[in-house]
C-alpha cells in the first residue's frame, strides 16, 4: 500500500522531533541539533571569510605588521566562535544550563581524548602573546631548519630550504629547544672557510678575503668583516672569513655564502695563490738503492 503525504510528513515530523536526550525538565530533540549545527556551520564559513577580508585589508594597507594582523585574526576567530556558539544554541532552543549537567562528562572526556589538542591550542595563544616565534622568523628544530609561516590554532608551519612544508606542535616551542635566527635582529653572523697552500703570501691572502667579502652588496657595513687566521692545517693554511648580513629567506646565507666563495676563488687565481687540497707525501727508507727496470714495449 503506497504511504501518503500525510503519512509521510507526520513519520518525518516524528524523527524531527526525536528526543536525543532528557534530564529533569531539559530536553534535547534532533530538531534542535541540527538547527544548532546549520547555525554554528554558517557561523564559522561567515567568520572565516571576514577574517580573510579584514587580513588582506590590514596587509595591504601597509599601517600593522603581519604578525600583529594575524594575532588580532586569531583573537578576533576565537570570540567570534565562542558568540556564535552562545547565540545558536538558544535560537536553536538548547538552554545554555544544559552544560552544568553535561559538564562532568565532557571534562572527562577532554582530559582523556583531547588533552594533545588543548594543549597544542593553549601553546598556540601563548606563542602569540609571548611572540617568542614569529611570522617570517627563520627557525632551527633538531632537525629542521626553514622560515615560519603561519602559527595555527594546532601547530606551526614552517617551509623548508628545499619548499617542502613541516607542520610542529605548539607545545613543541614550549618544550624543547628552539633556536630563533631572526627573533631581535635579522642580521647574522656568517662564515666562509678556504684553506690556502703552505708559501702563500698570508698577508696577501688576508687582504684578498676582505676584499671578496666587503665587495659584496648584501653584506653588511654596519659590522666589520673579518679574516682569522684559524690554524696551520694538515695540508693547508686556514682562514676564516666573518661577515654580518641580513636575512630574510632561509636561503639568503647559503647564496651569500656561495657568492662570496666565488669571489674568493677568483681572486686567489688572478693572483696566482693555490686553493689546498689533501694530499700526502710517501717517502721509501730501504737498505738498499732500489733497482728500476724500463721496459720497451714492441708496439
Amino acid at each position: 500500500m503506497q504511504m501518503s503525504w500525510t503519512d509521510l510528513s507526520t513519520n518525518i515530523g516524528k524523527i524531527w522531533n526525536t528526543e536525543l536526550w532528557k534530564s529533569g525538565e531539559a530536553q534535547i530533540h534532533l530538531s534542535q541539533v541540527v538547527i544548532a549545527l546549520t547555525l554554528i556551520i554558517v557561523g564559522v564559513i561567515v567568520i572565516r571569510w571576514v577574517g580573510s577580508r579584514l587580513v588582506k585589508r590590514a596587509l595591504s594597507s601597509g599601517n600593522a605588521s603581519q604578525n600583529t594582523v594575524f594575532a588580532f585574526r586569531k583573537l578576533f576567530s576565537v570570540l567570534a566562535y565562542v558568540l556564535i556558539v552562545l547565540i545558536a544554541l538558544p535560537v536553536a532552543g538548547i538552554p545554555i544550563t544544559i552544560f552544568a549537567v553535561l559538564g562532568g562528562a565532557l571534562a572527562i572526556g577532554v582530559g582523556f581524548g583531547a588533552q594533545n589538542l588543548l594543549n597544542n591550542l593553549i601553546s598556540g595563544m601563548i606563542l602569540i602573546a609571548e611572540r617568542p616565534i614569529r611570522i617570517g622568523d627563520i627557525v632551527e628544530l633538531e632537525k629542521e631548519r626553514g622560515r615560519v609561516e603561519e602559527i595555527g590554532n594546532r601547530c606551526v608551519r614552517i617551509r623548508r630550504y628545499d619548499g617542502v612544508h613541516v607542520l610542529v606542535p605548539n607545545s613543541y616551542f614550549l618544550e624543547q629547544r628552539v633556536v630563533n635566527w631572526t627573533l631581535v635582529s635579522a642580521d647574522i653572523r656568517s662564515v666562509v672557510t678556504v684553506g690556502v697552500a703552505y708559501g702563500s703570501p698570508v698577508e696577501k691572502v688576508r687582504e684578498l678575503l676582505l676584499q671578496a667579502a666587503d665587495e659584496h652588496e648584501q653584506v653588511s657595513k654596519d659590522y666589520p668583516v673579518e679574516v682569522i687566521f684559524e690554524d696551520f692545517g694538515e695540508s693547508s693554511l686556514v682562514f676564516n672569513v666573518y661577515f654580518w648580513t641580513s636575512v630574510h629567506q632561509p636561503m639568503d646565507i647559503r647564496r651569500i655564502q656561495s657568492d662570496v666563495r666565488f669571489k674568493i676563488n677568483g681572486l686567489l687565481n688572478t693572483n696566482d695563490i693555490v686553493i689546498a687540497f689533501p694530499q700526502r707525501d710517501v717517502h721509501l727508507d730501504t737498505l738498499k738503492p732500489l733497482e728500476i727496470k724500463m721496459t720497451q714495449s714492441d708496439a
